[in-house]
């Protein structure tokens, strides 16, 4: 029988108290030992145990996780959170994981694969129902469902041109978080020689690439002008990443791949204006207040929350969040989950879920610890948007963002702060959408599971007219 390596982690124990600013004493009582083990253990005089690196990264899920343990660590890990998925009457014990491990390391891998490829399962069978639900001849997903879905399976993370971005980045914001519209501007005239015109008519942007000109709205918002201007930036200048990634795609037609071009210079404009580790380090220090660190960036709610979603790189991630946009009318026009929760891929969303009651309630910030049908909670934050059209012949556009994240994660979540995490009382129970939702017993119903038969007594009236069987 394989025995597995002792884990010392002095190191890795002190670079976790200096991060937190934390006394050996607090991190001891976190820990649930004392102050002369937590010693012992800083000083590799001990080995870390089965239970104390599940303590550590149930106290430090981000931390712990961007931690250079060897394989056997990575698969304890991976396994534990595969066995704590609420399909399973109960997590198994810490000391049982390793063992498993341990005896039958295939068998952990295969377990943790199948689990990953149940999930998959589940959000493909979700595209199937989208899929006979679109109303066209041939069922056929639009080139922009395609890209969407490219997206959600890339985990909304492009190493190749994050990377490129965060280096375009550093050459040139100088000392300052984020490259200023001076650098950019200059960038553009100097070294891609265009000219730039401000004007109101040719759309938010227009680019002619023959005549090298490109003309901006200054109607816009400045944080909505910055990006324009970073998205022509980087389409230009690292236009051999975008297209190598598009053609790796493989996607089927024209108009889908140009969509992901499209969609490929917004996430390097994004990435260049909130380079990788300066960004996440810095979400990480205020606690992700969107405010604030919109304010360090100088972007917009919006490109900050969408950011945030994108922090998946190998080794060293960010809190795993869901991010969504949603309109007037309740459809999701923006959404990518980190996090085991999926957005309805056909109508709108759960009624109850706070994001609805943003979009009416404009620049106050909502929260609301809510609960899934499978039995997982969330911290959501949502705000509703007005982006101003800079004329009054054109209405400002009205919507909500939403960012929320699982509650492992709430004491990263500065909004998370005023929530009884603990409480049962204060959850909210959500649903994906109505045609997939399994409560029975919901008022805000709109209509039946599509999976369920209903039960009708014209002689009885609820507050909806049947009962789901």
């Amino acid at each position: 029988m394989s025995t597995r390596r002792r884990l010392f982690a002095g190191a890795r124990l002190r670079k976790l108290r200096d991060t937190h600013a934390m006394r050996q004493a607090e991190l001891a009582e976190k820990m649930g030992v004392s102050a002369s083990y937590l010693s012992q253990l800083e000083n590799d005089q001990r080995p870390l145990t089965n239970a104390l690196i599940e303590r550590l990264a149930d106290l430090f899920p981000i931390d712990w996780q961007d931690l250079d343990t060897d394989g056997t660590e990575q698969l304890i890990v991976a396994l534990r959170e595969a066995s704590a998925d609420p399909i399973f009457a109960e997590p198994i014990e810490p000391d049982q994981l390793a063992r498993m491990v341990e005896q039958q390391p295939v068998l952990a891998e295969r377990f943790v694969s199948l689990h990953e490829a149940y999930r998959r399962a589940g959000q493909r069978l979700e595209m199937v129902d989208e899929a006979l639900s679109v109303d066209s001849a041939d069922g056929a997903r639009l080139p922009w469902e395609e890209v969407r879905d490219w997206f959600h399976f890339s985990n909304n993370y492009v190493d190749r041109l994050d990377r490129a971005a965060e280096a375009l980045a550093g050459q040139l914001r100088g000392s300052s978080p984020s490259p200023s519209v001076e650098a950019i501007e200059n960038h553009l005239r100097q070294a891609l020689s265009i000219s730039l015109i401000y004007s109101g008519q040719a759309g938010i942007r227009s680019f002619d690439a023959e005549m090298s000109h490109l003309v901006i709205d200054p109607g816009q918002p400045a944080e909505s002008r910055r990006f324009q201007l970073a998205h022509q930036l980087v389409s230009l200048a690292l236009r051999d990443e975008i297209l190598g990634v598009v053609e790796g795609a493989r996607l089927k037609n024209a108009a889908t791949r140009q969509l992901l071009f499209v969609g490929l210079s917004n996430y390097a404009a994004g990435a260049l204006l909130m380079p990788y580790e300066d960004f996440r380090r810095t979400a990480r220090s205020l606690r992700h207040d969107i405010d604030r660190l919109a304010q360090v960036f100088g972007t917009s709610f919006e490109q900050t929350c969408h950011r945030l979603s994108t922090l998946q790189r190998e080794g060293a991630r960010g809190v795993p969040f869901f991010f969504c946009r949603v309109d007037m009318a309740g459809n999701i026009t923006k959404r990518h989950s980190a996090t085991r929760l999926q957005f309805a891929r056909f109508g709108g969303a759960c009624p109850l879920w706070i994001v609805h009651e943003a979009v009416a309630v404009p620049d106050r910030i909502l929260v609301q610890l809510a609960e899934t049908p499978d039995g997982l909670r969330y911290v959501s934050m949502a705000k509703g948007l007005v982006k101003p059209s800079g004329t009054f012949e054109r209405p400002p556009r009205r919507y909500a963002v939403a960012l929320g994240c699982e509650v492992q994660h709430a004491g990263e979540f500065i909004y998370a702060d005023g929530l009884d995490i603990a409480s049962g009382r204060s959850v909210t129970p959500i649903g994906i959408s109505c045609r997939i939702c399994p409560r029975a017993d919901c008022d805000q119903r709109a209509f039946p599971p599509s999976d369920r038969a209903i039960e009708v007594d014209p002689d009885n009236r609820g507050v909806v007219p049947y009962r789901i069987g």
